[in-house]
């Protein structure tokens, strides 16, 4: 939904924004400092020892280095600008870390973890990729690097956004940044940072599931990150759909550094620097000024978000290390009931909750290294907490107005244990994790139901043991063609006797690589995944205190994936892949009030799954996916994606109905060019073919006790997702033009997203007719209800942004 008159403004800004983008490069133009450094160290993955002599290449160069005693190496003068770089090493794999980006304000610090080849001589010599590849995870895993990040156009420097430009990921309406994985629901992702499992990496975030509207993380943090979509590590557990696997960068050595950035909807500012000789910090804070425009442009919701970031890295010495994370956000929701002259604006006011929302994330990761292996220690906290109110005609005056309230808190304490070694050919991962979490839910909350009105009035608090064991061993053979991974890993809570079992959720899963030629191979996967519902589920009490869905039977929810490609890498830094996947669902909550299934859910906000449920609901996803993928070189970058997907889970009578994330067709295609004088310019194209939804209960909704406290139409479950949304599409430019000086640098970026304003159809709504004055009009053929109609939703607008970044 928007208004005629707020896209005409954000048109008539183009051109100004433009010239003033051009206006500050002549200003600066004459100004350029070329007088970079890379330094680092390369070392043993296994056992953290220094490799002497290793080879380090600035590719596109003349310039490079070797390692000293201490695997230490500089390399001087470099002009400012984007490099990949090369590390060899007798006896290890080849090495290439992509995009690193020199400037003079700061050197850029590589810590090169490099890993053993088979002790077997190679009679084929593998192509050196910049493309991630493990031995349990050959198929569908992604690795993506902070430039990348950084300039995405229309990634507003959010992770999260930068991924749906990834084969085999759709995400919802433009204001969200869910990622919706291979026809998997929202909910069905997980999050880690330096090897800490984050819960929820958004601004805003839906309780029950893991979008929101704005990414959270910090991307002056991310050195890189692994996005798997499916082989999932075994010490990566409860996920069904991906894992996101974030590398923070160690902040610098030398002295301190500050970095400034303005954007589209926030300011920030991180700090870095030494903290004695063995330790060094990052540190970041965040003010969004949305709640200021969006005062401006008359829309009737002001959030306002704020967060913060921290990292530490300690080294002791050579054989250990502990690496400290914390990371938060306070997020709040208001109405602006002045904003109410428009329909739009008085459909919004009505059903729209208030809502305050605080999280944190703080944990520890300790390392120590032996002689062929290193050991892993992993603790950390986390905490939600999140309410919503909501009352009649927004009028706070009486208690008895209230339809919602809703407060909820989430706590986590966790610890994992694993190990790492290397024998001879074979490597070992295995260890263990033990998790104490803690549910509080208060809530009540009238509402209509198909069976007619209700009030849901109950407290809950749930005490949780989650455990685990994990192990998986790996090696090569026929001379380094072949490549096997065998992996296990078992879970259990205390929620049921049957949960508790940890062979219930016996989660076996296998992998294989064979390399036909040195650029081109095999790679299979297939596995079987667990995860337990969200603490809504688990957690819902009736009136009587009854914890209803543990009485149902309510466990963990198992899909078990197959998964089949080939890929080509080139010398060129290109890759070409094919990917075929299948997934099958088993016990997925379906939710009795709503009767639908969990799994169908989660691309909203506030919180989901807060109702009884049984674990009968069943589905099915499978697609084909086409990647084309071209890392920096010689100034190009881009992606290409191609996915087909469907996406089916059961009905109320045990039916397949496609889900609210079968899109069927995804085309991403991204594509840069970086010019001379530091100018670059990028582009984003997505193509999401139409969604299905579920049509709404007219009969329902109009009823007036049931509008009131409704204040929207209600979905007709027995007909889930029977419709279907038109095709979407639109184009994201982004412009940036950097300069580097002595002491600092600057870059200027310009972002247009959705440059072409094309209007996607969204699901319509309904609404209550209404006079001059704004009173709902009743039917008068039956004053029981109002007068209703069906009100087409358009969403997108172009969305222009000029950004600033400093960097001292």
């Amino acid at each position: 939904m928007k208004t005629e008159n707020r896209v005409k403004r954000e048109i008539k800004l183009l051109p100004h924004l433009f010239v003033l983008l051009l206006t500050v490069g002549g200003v600066f133009s004459f100004v350029n400092a070329q007088n970079g450094t890379i330094r680092g160290r390369v070392y043993n993955a296994i056992n953290n020892e220094p490799l002497e002599f290793a080879t380090v290449v600035v590719e596109g160069t003349s310039m490079g280095a070797y390692t000293d005693s201490v695997g230490g190496f500089e390399i001087n003068k470099i002009p400012p600008g984007l490099y990949n770089v090369k590390v060899a090493y007798t006896g290890f794999n080849v090495k290439t870390i992509t995009e690193q980006e020199v400037m003079n304000a700061k050197p850029v610090i590589l810590e090169i973890a490099m890993e053993q080849s088979s002790e077997t001589m190679d009679t084929v010599k593998i192509t050196a990729s910049p493309y991630r590849k493990t031995a349990e995870s050959p198929v569908s895993l992604r690795n993506i690097g902070v430039n990348e990040i950084a300039r995405n156009p229309g990634g507003n420097r959010d992770i999260s956004r930068v991924i749906q430009s990834l084969p085999g990921v759709s995400g919802t309406v433009a204001f969200r940044n869910d990622i919706i994985i291979r026809g998997g629901s929202p909910g069905e992702n997980r999050f880690y940072l330096d090897g800490i499992e984050v819960p929820n990496i958004n601004h805003f975030g839906t309780q029950g599931a893991s979008g929101g509207p704005v990414g959270l993380i910090n991307v002056n943090f991310i050195r890189e990150v692994d996005f798997y979509t499916g082989a999932f590590p075994a010490n990566r557990g409860n996920a069904l759909s991906s894992v996101m696997d974030i590398k923070q960068k160690n902040g610098r050595d030398d002295r301190l550094g500050f970095n400034m950035t303005v954007g589209s909807s926030d300011i920030g500012a991180t700090l870095e620097g030494p903290l004695g000789k063995k330790t060094t910090f990052l540190a970041s804070a965040r003010r969004s000024y949305l709640q200021l425009l969006f005062t401006q442009l008359g829309l009737p919701f002001l959030p306002t978000y704020n967060d913060f970031q921290v990292k530490t890295k300690t080294k002791f010495n050579q054989k250990n290390e502990l690496t400290f994370i914390g990371l938060g956000a306070v997020d709040q929701f208001t109405l602006n009931l002045e904003a109410d002259s428009t329909r739009e604006q008085q459909y919004i006011l009505a059903n729209l909750p208030v809502n305050t929302q605080w999280n944190y994330t703080v944990g520890w990761n300790f390392k120590h290294f032996f002689e062929r292996s290193f050991l892993t220690l992993v603790a950390s906290r986390s905490m939600l907490n999140n309410e919503y109110v909501k009352y009649e005609n927004n009028d706070e005056s009486s208690e008895a107005n209230k339809i919602l309230d809703y407060k909820s808190q989430e706590m986590e304490n966790k610890f994992r244990v694993e190990h790492n070694v290397r024998l001879g050919d074979f490597k070992l991962i295995y260890g263990t994790n033990y998790e104490y979490a803690r549910y509080l839910n208060s809530t009540f909350n009238r509402l209509s139901t198909p069976a007619g009105l209700d009030t849901i009035d109950f407290s809950s608090a749930i005490d949780l043991h989650k455990y685990g064991v994990f192990g998986t061993v790996s090696r090569s053979l026929v001379d380094d063609r072949l490549t096997l991974a065998l992996g296990v890993r078992m879970d259990g809570t205390n929620f049921t006797s049957e949960t508790a079992n940890l062979f219930r959720q016996f989660s076996p899963r296998f992998s294989a690589a064979y390399n036909l030629t040195p650029k081109v191979s095999l790679n299979f996967n297939t596995g079987i995944y667990y995860q337990l519902p969200p603490y809504t589920v688990l957690g819902y009490r009736d009136a009587a205190g009854t914890l209803v869905n543990q009485d149902n039977n309510i466990g963990y929810i198992r899909s078990s994936h197959l998964v089949g490609g080939i890929e080509y890498n080139t010398e060129f830094n290109t890759k070409f892949s094919a990917e075929g996947f299948y997934k099958l669902y088993d016990n997925y909550p379906f939710l009795l009030r709503d009767s639908v299934s969990l799994a169908n859910l989660g691309g909203d906000f506030t919180a989901i799954g807060s109702e009884p449920a049984t674990p009968e609901s069943e589905g099915r996803a499978y697609g084909l996916e086409l990647l084309a993928q071209q890392k920096l070189y010689k100034g190009f970058f881009g992606i290409l994606a191609y996915t087909f997907v469907r996406s089916e889970f059961t009905d109320a009578s045990g039916n397949y109905a496609p889900s609210a994330w079968d899109n069927v067709h995804i085309i991403t295609s991204t594509f840069g060019k970086k010019f001379g004088k530091n100018w670059e310019i990028g582009a984003r194209w997505r193509f999401y073919g139409g969604t299905p939804f579920t049509p709404i209960d007219e009969d329902r909704s109009s009823l007036v006790q049931v509008w009131d406290i409704t204040g929207r139409g209600l979905p007709n479950f027995d007909q889930v997702n029977s419709l279907r949304l038109s095709n979407t599409h639109n184009l994201d430019v982004r412009i940036d033009k950097k300069w580097f000086f002595e002491k600092w640098s600057l870059n200027l970026y310009l972002d247009i997203q959705n440059i072409y304003n094309f209007e996607s159809q969204g699901a319509p709504f309904l609404d209550v007719i209404r006079d001059d004055e704004g009173t709902a009009l009743l039917d008068p053929n039956d004053p029981s209800r109002y007068q209703v109609e069906q009100v087409n939703n358009v969403v997108g607008s172009v969305l222009p942004t000029i950004g600033v970044v400093i960097d001292l």
